[in-house]
């Protein structure tokens, strides 16, 4: 039976496709708070399932059995470490349609999160870092990591109140240290329609190395000037940007991730583009018509 609402509904029951938003490292799924809301206020059935955050094969495999649980069309989105985990999760789940990366990692088969973050300057994550170690199930020790709470905003939530980021920080999730270093088995990206919130003032996954894995995607995406935290920051941009996705799950036409173009547009320049289109237009209507009228002046 799937996981019922407060409302009494369920996801998978209506005629859209039903969101799942998984969180990533050092962070809840209290951080899709303002998308959820957006969301359910559109009428999109949603799921935000706790990421185990114990290793991306252990983790995917974990939401792979929460999207079983669901009737009809996925959308699965991924924040951070998150866009790892829904990459491996959607190998194996037919029903997901469309896939959303916000500030989140886009591996291709055999690589890891942390070999991703590092592939361009600028992450400041490491030096935040406090490790804590934990018994592992079958014997050892494990490694966890968190931000350091007096650095937590700064370095994750630089957009977000200091009250807020300050909850944000003693809530956060760590994540094993292993998990950063496991190679994903493949890249859903390749099949699936890709969308992608790229956030052009993040510490944790520099903005260069987002662009360069949604361009190798093929993803749809859009930029905006965000901290990591974009779901927590920016959820009406990603709202939108996940609702273009559901209409491209919804649809048996063929997606503007499968074309081979480079799709990233920023906010403002959109709309500057649009204007811009728009009154091209208009001007070369004007010439035509002085010049049609200026033809028909020399042959009277």
């Amino acid at each position: 039976m799937s996981p019922a609402f407060a409302d009494g509904t369920a996801p998978g029951t209506g005629d859209k496709p039903t969101v799942v938003l998984v969180h990533g490292a050092f962070a809840d799924a209290s951080a899709w708070t303002g998308v959820v809301e957006r969301l359910r206020a559109a009428g999109h059935p949603v799921m935000a399932p706790a990421n185990p955050l114990r290793g991306l094969q252990y983790d995917g495999a974990y939401i792979a059995s929460v999207l079983r649980s669901i009737k009809g069309p996925i959308v699965l989105v991924g924040h951070s470490y998150g866009g790892s985990v829904i990459n491996e999760a959607a190998l194996g789940s037919p029903n997901v349609k469309a896939l959303v990366f916000a500030a989140g990692f886009l591996p291709a088969k055999g690589e890891s999160a942390g070999e991703l973050a590092a592939k361009y300057p600028g992450s400041t994550l490491g030096q935040t870092l406090s490790r804590v170690p934990f018994p592992l199930p079958g014997g050892g020790t494990g490694t966890d990591l968190y931000i350091k709470q007096d650095l937590f905003h700064k370095q994750f939530a630089a957009d977000v109140p200091s009250s807020r980021a300050a909850v944000m920080a003693a809530t956060q999730r760590p994540v094993a240290d292993t998990a950063l270093m496991d190679k994903a088995s493949g890249e859903a990206w390749k099949t699936i329609p890709s969308f992608d919130l790229i956030a052009s003032d993040d510490k944790n996954i520099p903005a260069a190395a987002q662009r360069w894995m949604a361009k190798r995607a093929n993803a749809v995406s859009v930029e905006v000037p965000s901290s990591h935290a974009a779901p927590v920051s920016h959820p009406e941009e990603l709202t939108r940007l996940i609702e273009r996705a559901t209409g491209v799950a919804s649809s048996s036409s063929p997606s503007l991730a499968a074309t081979g173009r480079d799709h990233t547009w920023m906010l403002v320049g959109l709309a500057a583009g649009t204007t811009a289109v728009g009154a091209g237009l208009v001007m070369a209507m004007r010439r035509r018509r002085n010049a049609a009228a200026s033809r028909l002046s020399e042959g009277l």
